[in-house]
């Protein structure tokens, strides 16, 4: 499960890299939430929970199904 979710997360990556951010993996555990660290300009911006839920968690719920949840850790 977790190299599926590095191979959906590094789709990601560049759009967030765009605008100036980017994101790290942390981790999943065996209930499936997964953990990221946002980066750079991601990092504390007004819009990095809806870009946790709506974009990243959507993705990798609908790619890797045993996803559960996303959360993302300073």
């Amino acid at each position: 499960m977790e190299e599926k979710i590095k191979e959906v997360l590094n789709e990601i990556r560049p759009s967030l890299q765009r605008d100036g951010g980017d994101l790290e993996f942390i981790g999943v555990d065996q209930k499936g939430n997964v953990k990221i660290k946002l980066l750079g300009a991601c990092h504390g911006c007004p819009f990095s929970t809806m870009t946790t839920k709506n974009g990243i968690e959507r993705l990798l719920k609908e790619r890797v199904p045993e996803v559960t949840n996303v959360e993302a850790v300073d």
